[in-house]
């Protein structure tokens, strides 16, 4: 049986204290305070606090609803932000390439163990393309929780089965099935089967990585 990715080894991989870090940089360079960015998800600055010091691991929709809540995406704290180590990016050009190689992945590990990890080879703004890692009998987030961010997600099942729940639907997807839908149509993320699940995401968030003025 093939396994899953050994995403902890990566390079680039960064743990929870490099993911706060990257958090707070990006409410700071938007001039939020902690007590704004809590009340914005209605949870205590404290929390809020605990999530950039790296006490607290965020879950996958705990994530989603801080770089919303910051008018942020998921490219700004992969793209890393003041307070926390760059991963030089090369730019593409007009009749040139840009290569990533394996090693230079960035990936976070969230809550319940799910592993993101950002595969786009340069800098991106309005696109952007990630893998996603359930071990099993994961929900990304509280069980009855849906979430909504910015953007439009497009994702392929490599591997396993991933259930995505909406308010009035769920819908189980296997192993080559595809699935598409606006992100602020409220909806949650799980893999409730005994096998590791991998997905592969494009989500396109027109006008992102732009602070809010």
């Amino acid at each position: 049986m093939s396994t899953a990715p050994d995403t902890g080894s990566l390079l680039a991989s960064f743990d929870a204290e490099q993911l706060g870090a990257r958090l707070r940089g990006l409410r700071e360079e938007r001039g939020l305070t902690l007590r704004e960015v809590g009340a914005r998800l209605g949870i205590s600055a404290s929390a809020v606090s605990q999530i950039e010091r790296g006490v607290l691991r965020p879950s996958v929709n705990r994530l989603f609803e801080l770089v919303t809540a910051m008018d942020a995406t998921l490219v700004d704290v992969f793209g890393g932000t003041s307070g926390a180590p760059d991963v030089e990016l090369s730019t593409p050009v007009p009749d040139g390439y840009v290569v990533r190689r394996a090693v230079e992945v960035e990936s976070v590990t969230l809550e319940g163990g799910v592993v993101y990890r950002r595969l786009s080879p340069g800098v991106s703004h309005d696109v952007d393309f990630f893998e996603s890692t359930y071990p099993p009998h994961t929900v990304a987030g509280r069980q009855h929780e849906l979430v909504t961010h910015v953007g439009y997600e497009i994702g392929t099942v490599v591997r396993g089965e991933l259930t995505v729940d909406f308010a009035d639907e769920r819908v189980v997807l296997r192993a080559g099935d595809t699935i598409s839908y606006a992100c602020t149509t409220p909806h949650r993320l799980s893999n409730r089967s005994d096998d590791v699940t991998v997905a592969t995401w494009l989500i396109v968030h027109p006008g992102a990585g732009t602070p809010a003025r």
